[in-house]
């Protein structure tokens, strides 16, 4: 199915986004350090029903690079830019991380312009301090090394994948690091310390979501573990938890069929319960 690659304008710069198929507009952000190439399996799975909208987000991938930090508030109004110029008024919103803390707000901020969200290996909580700290010495040797470089290349697999794709699945690890390495290095700290660093506690937030809300963590997810996850499911009224096994910070690319049985139920039921 052909793909069509565009650019739109936002309040943060041009973003890349790939569309695919037709029909009800699913729109998917990827994780920090990721582009639209995380949600491939799941463009294939969906494009024959839907139309897919896989975005490259801020500073990365295709996009306009970042030359500030930004607020989640920016990036939510931002999915407001890409429904605009499309001309579509709803959206389903498919998050990753970064991707799923956007979904989370722009469902509780734009409540007339989504239909359900699927937010994935994300949170709602603030950085603890040690995990401030860790990213803080993230930037530094970002800065020092000129971007994703050995030894850094380590503590993203760690960071993002669990011990069943790095011990099964090499393809995932070796996509992973390859588009984690293409990243602008003034890009990605500005938004390190956006997602990371100045991350905003969100329950509260979260709490006047009124779609329907489906919350995926993977068991194996040693960034935000499962009882991150069952936080932010906590806050969002209404909302259902799913832990995937053998998947991490990174389900789509880990169990992509496995997600698209998930994420294929959960929109036949809201397309049920809308008819």
């Amino acid at each position: 199915m052909d793909r069509r690659h565009i650019h739109i304008p936002t309040r943060l710069g041009l973003l890349h986004v790939v569309l695919t198929g037709s029909g009800h507009p699913i729109v998917m952000w990827p994780s920090l350090l990721m582009d639209a190439a995380l949600w491939d399996a799941q463009v294939d799975y969906f494009a024959g029903d839907f139309l897919t909208i896989a975005v490259d987000p801020p500073g990365h991938g295709r996009s306009s690079r970042l030359g500030r930090p930004f607020t989640f508030d920016e990036c939510a109004a931002c999915v407001v830019d890409i429904l605009d110029q499309l001309g579509l008024p709803r959206t389903h919103f498919l998050g990753n991380s970064w991707g799923a803390m956007i979904g989370g707000t722009f469902a509780a901020e734009f409540p007339d312009r989504i239909e359900s969200a699927i937010l994935m290996n994300g949170t709602a909580s603030s950085a603890p301090l040690a995990q401030r700290t860790q990213y803080r010495m993230l930037l530094m040797t970002i800065r020092i090394l000129g971007g994703i470089r050995p030894p850094l290349t380590g503590s993203v697999v760690r960071a993002f994948l669990g011990p069943t794709t790095e011990r099964t699945r090499p393809q995932v690890v070796r996509q992973v690091l390859d588009v984690a390495r293409r990243n602008d290095p003034a890009s990605l700290v500005h938004a390190v310390r956006s997602v990371v660093i100045d991350r905003p506690d969100q329950r509260d937030l979260f709490s006047s979501i009124t779609c329907p809300t489906l919350v995926v963590g993977g068991r194996e997810d040693r960034t935000f573990p499962v009882p991150e996850l069952q936080v932010m499911a906590d806050a969002i009224p209404g909302s259902q938890l799913v832990v995937l096994d053998g998947a991490a910070h990174l389900a789509a690319a880990e169990v992509p069929d496995e997600v698209n049985r998930l994420v294929g139920a959960f929109l036949a039921d809201r397309a049920a319960t809308s008819g």
